[in-house]
């Protein structure tokens, strides 16, 4: 179960979501706590993307959510985005902008309409992006950026917003296994400073090593629980179809995919005894 030592960040009750007209989530209650990183995982269409963007305010939705304590609908939108901060897939943002420009434009819940930035978003934007290693070519504009820088530049535009909660969906995408390392780092640096990171993750062993994993399946959680816990594993087990090996190394838990099991391919001498059809005669 989720730990009791943290105060709850993020929450919803009862929370549905439909797509053009089609259920995706059914119900669900969550608590996310402030200080840890829980990550979310399930099979393809379980309904992670749509969780996450439900929690953010960004779809319609049936439930309540509150943040921080307060009910997401009572707070208003910049005060909201000061302390919710969010990196989706495939963001657009303008190719033509700098990268610093895109990261700036984390800062922008924090000032007032057409100020000029402060030093304190200066240095907020600065910050972040030695975070994620993009402060180098931080004058680049956007669209010349490869599909791993790109994701550094957006992630460190949700650093700069400093909020109390953010929420990532598929943060690894097109970052090589060194980058997500240090995204690994990062995200634990920000759970012992007290933020609650919420990612969906398709990696597996990465997801394993979060303080907490929400498993998903058709629309629902399946668990909320520890990553090293035998119900998470149980779970994990039955949503990829007993398709996963499970184990401990050195302390951290391991996802190995297995294949299928499927009959054996028959040998040539299989056929040696069968009778071929005879031809009718013309």
């Amino acid at each position: 179960m989720t730990s009791t030592t943290h105060a709850t960040a993020l929450s919803c009750k009862d929370l549905s979501a439909s797509l053009q007209g089609q259920p995706v989530l059914h119900r669900l209650s969550l608590e996310l706590p402030a200080g840890q990183w829980t990550a979310i995982v399930g099979p393809n269409g379980a309904g992670k993307s749509t969780l996450l963007r439900a929690l953010a305010g960004l779809i319609p939705r049936l439930g309540s959510i509150e943040l921080l304590g307060r009910p997401l609908t009572e707070w208003p939108r910049k005060a909201r985005a000061r302390e919710l901060a969010w990196l989706g897939q495939n963001e657009s943002s303008g190719d033509e902008l700098s990268a610093q420009d895109v990261v700036m434009l984390g800062r922008l819940p924090h000032r007032a309409w057409l100020a000029p930035p402060s030093s304190a978003d200066q240095a907020a934007v600065q910050q972040a992006m030695l975070q994620t290693q993009c402060w180098d070519w931080r004058q680049r504009p956007l669209g010349q950026l490869s599909g791993g820088e790109r994701q550094r530049v957006l992630l460190a535009r949700a650093l700069a917003v400093q909020a109390q909660v953010l929420l990532m969906d598929e943060p690894l995408a097109h970052l090589d296994p060194p980058h997500q390392a240090d995204w690994l780092q990062l995200v634990r640096g920000l759970a012992r400073a007290g933020v609650a990171v919420v990612s969906v993750l398709h990696e597996l062993n990465m997801a394993l090593q979060a303080d907490g994993l929400v498993i998903m399946q058709a629309g629902r959680v399946l668990c909320h629980g520890s990553p090293g816990e035998a119900d998470s594993h149980r779970a994990l087990q039955q949503v990829f179809d007993e398709r996963l090996h499970l184990l401990e190394v050195q302390g951290q838990w391991l996802a190995l995919p297995t294949a299928p099991l499927i009959a054996p391919a028959a040998s040539p001498a299989a056929f040696s005894n069968v009778v071929p059809l005879k031809q009718k005669a013309d």
